[in-house]
C-alpha cells in the first residue's frame, strides 16, 4: 500500500505554468545553465504574426517593482493554517471560514483546496489615500523585535507602512501590493465567477489597468458608481465627490452568470391582481408604445384579436379581418392611427390564455392586456449607478451600532446595502456558492451572507481573510478590549448571527408559527490562524545523519502542534 506524503508547501505555480507552456509550445523548450527553460524569444514569435526583432515598444501597464510583484505571486509558501476552536462557533458543522493572517500567504494556501471553487469575490482594499497601510512584500531582513512590537513589520518580516503621496513610489507600492493578490484570487474563481472591487478616485484608473491585465480587458462586466455620500464630500476643493466605484470583472465573460435584484416593495405593489390560484399579477397593455410603435414600422406585428362579446374570452387571433359577430380588437395609437402589438403573431396565438380583454373608457376602445406574474418576473438588472439609500456610508456605522458596538469601534465599515447588492448580482439563488472577502475588515460580508440566506434562502457560505492589524491604544476599540481588527470582525459575526436568530424567532411568534419553528441556517464559522509550517524547520545533509542519532528524526512535527493542526493542513493540501 502506498503512503501519501504530506506536502510541506503550496503548489509551485512557476513549474505548473512551465508545464502548460511546454505542452502548448514544445519547440520553445530549451536548455540553460539552470536546466530546461522556455526560450521567450521563440515564444514571442509563436504568438505574433509579425517578425519579432528584439525589444519593441508595446502598450502595457508598467511600474517600478512589477517584475518583483509577478515573482511574489508565483513563489510558493510553506505557511499553514492552524484551527482556533476557542474562537469558533459550531466548528465541526459550519461551512464558513474566518482566517487571520496576511491575505497573500492565505491566498496561496487556498490555491489547492479552492482552485476554481469560489463563485464570487468582494474586496474593499486600501484606497491609497496617503494614510492607508500597504504591504511591501519584498522586504527582507532579520526579524527586529522592536519593529515588530511597534507594528512596522509583521510576523513574516514584511513592512506594514503608510504610503504617503510624497514617497516617490505612491502608486507603484499600491500596484505591487494588489497585483499578486488579484492574480491569486483569479485562480480561485469558478469559470462563471465574478469579482467586485470597491475603490475611489485615488487608484480607480490603476485598478482598471491592473485588472485588465490580470483578468483580461474583455472580461470587464462594468464599473458601478456607488453613490455613498449624496451630499458630496465637504473637504473636496472644487467638485464634491458623492460616489465611489465598484469594478466588476468575470473570470470568463462567455461563461459569466450574473443575477440581479429581487423586486422592491414599490415594485411589488404594482402587482395588484390575484388569479384563481392566488398568484399575484399586473396588467400590461399589449399595445406597443414609444418608438417604432406604428403599423408601418412592423407590419407583421399588426393583427386582429376576436373575443366573445359576453365572456370577453379571446376566441381567435388572425392576420386577416373577419366578418363575424365577435368583438374585434386592433392596436390603435392615441391619435387614432394604426399601431402595432408588442408580441409577434405566433407568440400571441400560443399564449391566448395569458391575455385578457378590457374596455378602456378614457380612450373609448377595447384593448388587450398581458397578465404579468410576479413569480415569473426576471430579476432587476443592476444599473451602473447605485443611488439607493442603503448604500449610504452612514448606514455602515449605524449597522455596527445596531449590533451593540460603539460608533467609533471601526472606521468607515461598508454598509450592508452595498455588500448585499454585490452578492445578489454575483450569485445565483438556487446554486450553492462560496463568497470570499480577503480584505474583510469588520466582517460585513459575513452579516450580509447571513441576512441573504435568511431572507432569500440562498445557499451561501463565506471565507473571510483579515490581517490581525493592531488597533491604536488610544482608540475606542482598544479601550473596550479589541486588540486587533480580527477581534472586532469575529465578534461582529457572533452578534449578527444572534440578531438574525432572534428576529426569526420573534417573527415566528408573531405569525403564530413558533410551535413548528425550526431554524436550520448555518450561523457558525471556523477560525484559522496563519502560522509557520507544522514541520520542524531543520534540514540535514545526508552525511549529517548518524546511526546513533536517527531516533531524533522519527518525528519531524513541531512539539506544539495538535492533530487538528495536521488535519487542517491535510485538508488544505
Amino acid at each position: 500500500m502506498s503512503i501519501d506524503k504530506l506536502d510541506l508547501q503550496s503548489p509551485d505555480l512557476v513549474n505548473e505554468n512551465f508545464e502548460k507552456l511546454a505542452a502548448l509550445f514544445p519547440n520553445c523548450v530549451t536548455e540553460s545553465v539552470d536546466g530546461i527553460a522556455i526560450d521567450f524569444d521563440l515564444l514571442k514569435q509563436e504568438l505574433s504574426h509579425a517578425v519579432i526583432e528584439g525589444n519593441r515598444e508595446r502598450y502595457r501597464l508598467e511600474w517600478p517593482g512589477k517584475r518583483e510583484a509577478i515573482v511574489t505571486a508565483n513563489l510558493p509558501t510553506t505557511k499553514t493554517l492552524r484551527p482556533v476552536r476557542e474562537d469558533s462557533v459550531d466548528f465541526d458543522n459550519t461551512e464558513n471560514l474566518y482566517i487571520e493572517g496576511d491575505n497573500l500567504e492565505v491566498l496561496k494556501i487556498l490555491q489547492e483546496s479552492y482552485f476554481g471553487k469560489i463563485k464570487m469575490i468582494y474586496i474593499d482594499p486600501p484606497y491609497n489615500t496617503g494614510n492607508d497601510f500597504v504591504y511591501r512584500d519584498n522586504f527582507t531582513g532579520d526579524k527586529d523585535e522592536e519593529l515588530f512590537e511597534s507594528g512596522q513589520i509583521d510576523e513574516y518580516n514584511r513592512r506594514l507602512v503608510a504610503n504617503p503621496e510624497a514617497s516617490g513610489r505612491y502608486h507603484s507600492d499600491w500596484l505591487s501590493m494588489m497585483y499578486p493578490r488579484l492574480k491569486l484570487a483569479r485562480n480561485l474563481l469558478t469559470e462563471d465567477g465574478i469579482i467586485f472591487i470597491s475603490i475611489d478616485d485615488n487608484e480607480a484608473h490603476n485598478l482598471r489597468k491592473v485588472c485588465d491585465e490580470v483578468f483580461g480587458e474583455g472580461n470587464l462586466l462594468g464599473v458601478i458608481a456607488n453613490v455613498n455620500n449624496p451630499k458630496g464630500r465637504s473637504d473636496d476643493a472644487f467638485i464634491a465627490t458623492a460616489h465611489e466605484y465598484v469594478a466588476v470583472y468575470s473570470r470568463d465573460i462567455s461563461k459569466a452568470s450574473v443575477y440581479g435584484f429581487e423586486p422592491e416593495d414599490k415594485v411589488i405593489k404594482r402587482y395588484n391582481k390575484t388569479d384563481c390560484s392566488g398568484l399575484k399579477y399586473r396588467e400590461i397593455d399589449l399595445r406597443k408604445t414609444g418608438d417604432a410603435d406604428k403599423r408601418s414600422d412592423r407590419p407583421d406585428m399588426f393583427y386582429y384579436f376576436y373575443a366573445d362579446p359576453n365572456s370577453l374570452e379571446i376566441i381567435e387571433v388572425s392576420k386577416e379581418k373577419r366578418a363575424n359577430d365577435l368583438l374585434e380588437i386592433i392596436p390603435v395609437k392615441d391619435d387614432g392611427s394604426d399601431g402595432r402589438w408588442r408580441w409577434g403573431f405566433i407568440t400571441a396565438k400560443e399564449n391566448m390564455g395569458e391575455l385578457l380583454v378590457k374596455y378602456m373608457p378614457n380612450r373609448e376602445i377595447w384593448g388587450v392586456f398581458e397578465k404579468d406574474y410576479l413569480d415569473g418576473r426576471p430579476p432587476l438588472k443592476s444599473t451602473s449607478s447605485w443611488t439607493h439609500k442603503d448604500v449610504n456610508s452612514e448606514r455602515g456605522s449605524e449597522q455596527m451600532v445596531d449590533l451593540g458596538f460603539d460608533k467609533e469601534t471601526f472606521s468607515r465599515p461598508k454598509p450592508l446595502g452595498t455588500l448585499r447588492r454585490t452578492i445578489e448580482v454575483g450569485t445565483i439563488p438556487k446554486e450553492k456558492s462560496i463568497v470570499l472577502d480577503f480584505f474583510s475588515g469588520s466582517a460585513g460580508i459575513a452579516q450580509a451572507v447571513f441576512e441573504l440566506v435568511g431572507d432569500t434562502k440562498r445557499d451561501l457560505s463565506f471565507i473571510l481573510v483579515q490581517l490581525p492589524e493592531q488597533t491604536d491604544e488610544k482608540s475606542e476599540a482598544y479601550k473596550v478590549g479589541y486588540e486587533n481588527i480580527c477581534e472586532i470582525g469575529k465578534e461582529r459575526i457572533r452578534r449578527a448571527a444572534n440578531k438574525i436568530k432572534e428576529e426569526k424567532r420573534a417573527k415566528a411568534k408573531k405569525d403564530g408559527l413558533f410551535a413548528d419553528f425550526e431554524d436550520t441556517q448555518d450561523y457558525g464559522f471556523r477560525v484559522y490562524r496563519l502560522a509557520d509550517s507544522n514541520m520542524q524547520d531543520v534540514y540535514y545533509r545526508p552525511q549529517d545523519y548518524k546511526q546513533e542519532t536517527l531516533d531524533m528524526f522519527d518525528d519531524n512535527i513541531k512539539p506544539d502542534r495538535t492533530p487538528d493542526d495536521l488535519l487542517a493542513q491535510v485538508m488544505l493540501d
